[in-house]
């Protein structure tokens, strides 16, 4: 490498001929290329090679549309051409949409094929070919498990980590890890990108040598002024306000599309219905019509498929008659447009303050998603996208008193928020023994690490030493919670390994369940024929086995109010872990129900499943008229959704669900004895304080050394 690469790229950008596999370069590259000269990063390539030559870690921070998540990948890859030596750059992202998306858009600017030269690896999804691609966008989640079988990342010879603000548990982990991997690997070079940071902590965290401090580069974007209006008093329905903000800037304000945050799924489908049936009434008034133009509005969330986040790309509808009034683009989004996309064209941002975040609570062991208030970073995050292309105008649903003294400056990190389960059994695979003195960025509270080990321990995955056990090791296989893995590996014992696959498939991937808000009645009605007693889990499985009777029919899935999308994801998700399965030697067996033995089959499935979810384990108590969550006494109720028939004074569940009410969702019916013959070390009932919980386990464990004791397998 040398500096002068910075020239080298453009003449071989603008040289008719293809870098990377000799072929010309097609017009619609070239066309493409007339835009990518106008980001804000070309300009610094010079600059940027200099930084990357001489040094083997550096921070990049570019504001959102600099172009820094699609063109840095690309320098690097012409700097010094890792592919030829076999080796890979890897750039991660923090959601799969912005991997599948971004890694698209770079294969079309480098005119190469996506899935060979350039491709992406997300959880249950690789395009990548193995020995053709050299430029891999994935999932940090999906690096990190590639650390666990190579800690070397050999393969690698540069790793960029993007959008680092967002501060994701993988990030944090793999910051910490290739911070010591770069002590080992000379030959690695480490990029940090990020839109906004606290600069001078990462360039001292990442420092190799006392007092020195990584280079950094800062980028601006070509962003223009945005005008911020605040409301009087905070909307108590921020929902319809966002509605009745789009509406108005749809009348009043001149063209530009919109861009509107909301915080699920739920609302943004929501909202997208009632935004377009608004529209649709206005229009259809005669002495309204010819003063408003076309809107359309398109729905953004992570599990929305490929090809309808692409929409959001589209222009916006032309006028109805000629000379008159413009359409206009709506974008309903969660905070993945915040930095994740840009989206040009945007003009106008309705902010209502409000985003999902991931809570855990140690204490109660209970990790909830719940609607929370933005920090002032996203806000100026969200109000930045109104001026990509022109001067922009951001609408905050709160007061300004609100913005400068209630909203925290940064979204807390996710490591200090989350059940580290998962994350304590990647490093202990990773041979990560002190997770106490481990060299985090931000340190997680130490009764959370404990609750970590606790888990782990009674899964069986760590021992009394805290050191990975051979069923530890096979979990670690898995790319699920660790409880998801311990049930698969336990499932054979009671022959039905096959059923218990399908569950957790579908359990991983979206929910299969349509409940659309018009005909929710139909929906539950269609749901309460696909039930099955004992529970939400074998109802699910009744549901796929049904949907796979009938050929994967998408009417049936229709009609039925089943998701063919989710269903379809499902599908894929089983296979690469019936891989897995396959692969560490785990038998996949199966009881064919017929009338005689399906009960017995059930019962078998719901015991595999209490395998790894006993400690999610609730008991009905008369006199609060509430399910008491085991251990902890949280007091909850069954989640509307559930067709449990009844209330069976014991249930296992998969969430816990807080919202006005504390909730258990997917649900199933358990009996006591069970607990203490699938669970004996946690349900010692010697070690439990006296109260309900324990007289209601010593009477179970009674009756279980009252009965003759059988093979639970059939």
């Amino acid at each position: 490498m040398n500096v002068t690469d910075a020239q080298d790229v453009r003449l071989s950008l603008d040289g008719g001929i293809n870098y990377f596999n000799g072929r010309p370069y097609s017009e619609r590259f070239k066309k493409i290329l007339a835009k990518r000269k106008e980001l804000a990063v070309y300009d610094r390539m010079a600059a940027f090679f200099e930084m990357y030559d001489r040094t083997q870690v550096c921070l990049y921070v570019g504001e959102t549309g600099s172009g820094k998540t699609t063109q840095i990948p690309q320098f690097v890859c012409y700097s010094d051409q890792p592919h030829l030596k076999g080796m890979i750059v890897a750039c991660t992202q923090p959601r799969r949409i912005a991997a599948t998306s971004v890694a698209k858009r770079v294969a079309e600017e480098m005119d190469v094929t996506l899935g060979k030269e350039v491709g992406y690896s997300i959880r249950f999804e690789d395009m990548t070919t193995p020995d053709c691609t050299f430029l891999k966008y994935m999932t940090d989640g999906m690096l990190l498990r590639e650390a666990m079988a190579d800690p070397t990342l050999s393969r690698y010879s540069t790793i960029i980590l993007d959008e680092v603000h967002e501060r994701t548990l993988a990030t944090d982990i793999l910051m910490a890890l290739l911070k010591q991997l770069i002590k080992k690997r000379a030959d690695l070079r480490l990029i940090i990108m990020s839109a906004t940071l606290d600069a001078r902590k990462f360039q001292t965290y990442f420092s190799l040598e006392e007092g020195a401090l990584v280079p950094l580069l800062k980028v601006p974007g070509r962003t223009h002024p945005v005008e911020v209006f605040y409301t009087e008093e905070a909307q108590e329905h921020y929902v319809e306000a966002a509605i009745r903000a789009v509406l108005t800037i749809h009348r009043f304000e001149i063209p530009g599309d919109i861009l509107v945050f909301l915080t699920g799924e739920e609302e943004i489908e929501d909202a997208c219905k009632k935004i377009q049936q608004e529209i649709e009434f206005l229009i259809s008034h005669k002495e309204m019509a010819s003063s408003i133009g076309p809107l359309i509005c398109l729905p953004l969330y992570s599990s929305l498929p490929p090809q309808q986040q692409q929409r959001i790309f589209d222009a916006p509808p032309a006028p109805r008659t000629h000379g008159g009034p413009p359409g206009r683009k709506v974008i309903v989004a969660t905070n993945i447009a915040e930095t994740s996309l840009t989206i040009d064209g945007i003009v106008y941002v309705v902010d209502p303050g409000f985003s999902k975040q991931k809570v855990y609570n140690p204490r109660i062991r209970v990790e909830s998603l719940i609607v929370t208030p933005i920090s002032q970073a996203s806000a100026r995050q969200r109000a930045g996208r109104a001026g990509r292309t022109r001067p922009g105008k951001c609408f905050r649903l709160y007061p300004e008193q609100v913005f400068t003294k209630e909203l925290e400056s940064q979204t807390p990190p996710e490591i200090l928020r989350s059940n580290l389960g998962s994350t304590v059994l990647e490093l202990a695979k990773l041979g990560i023994k002190d997770l106490v003195t481990f060299d985090y960025i931000d340190s997680p509270a130490p009764e959370t690490l404990m609750r970590a080990l606790e888990l782990l321990y009674h899964l069986g995955a760590l021992d009394t030493k805290f050191t990975l056990t051979p069923l530890g090791t096979v979990m670690a296989q898995f790319p699920l919670d660790p409880q998801y893995a311990k049930l698969l590996i336990e499932s054979p014992k009671f022959g039905c390994s096959r059923e218990v696959l399908t569950i957790v498939a579908l359990l991983s991937a979206p929910n299969v369940w349509m409940r659309p808000i018009h005909k929710q009645r139909e929906a539950d009605q269609a749901k309460w024929l696909l039930s099955i007693p004992g529970g939400d889990h074998l109802t699910l499985l009744n549901a796929y086995n049904q949907y796979r009777l009938n050929i994967r029919d998408p009417q049936w899935a229709w009609k039925n109010y089943l998701s063919k999308r989710n269903l379809a994801q499902a599908d894929n998700i089983r296979a690469q872990l019936q891989r897995i399965m396959e692969r560490n030697d785990i038998p996949i067996l199966s009881n064919f129900p017929d009338p005689k033995t399906e009960a017995q089959l059930h019962e078998n499935i719901r015991k595999a499943l209490l395998t790894g979810f006993f400690m999610q384990v609730a008991h009905w108590d008369i006199e609060k008229r509430a399910y008491l969550t085991v251990k902890d006494g949280q007091a909850v109720q069954l989640h509307p959704s559930s067709d449990l028939e009844g209330k069976p004074d014991w249930v296992m569940f998969n969430e816990f669900v807080l919202t006005t009410t504390p909730y258990i969702r997917t649900v199933s019916a358990v009996e006591p004895g069970w607990l203490l013959t699938e669970a004996p070390r946690f349900y010692d009932v010697s070690s439990w304080p006296e109260g309900t919980m324990r007289d209601a386990l010593q009477r179970a464990s009674k009756r279980v050394n009252r009965k003759p004791k059988r093979s639970a397998a059939t």
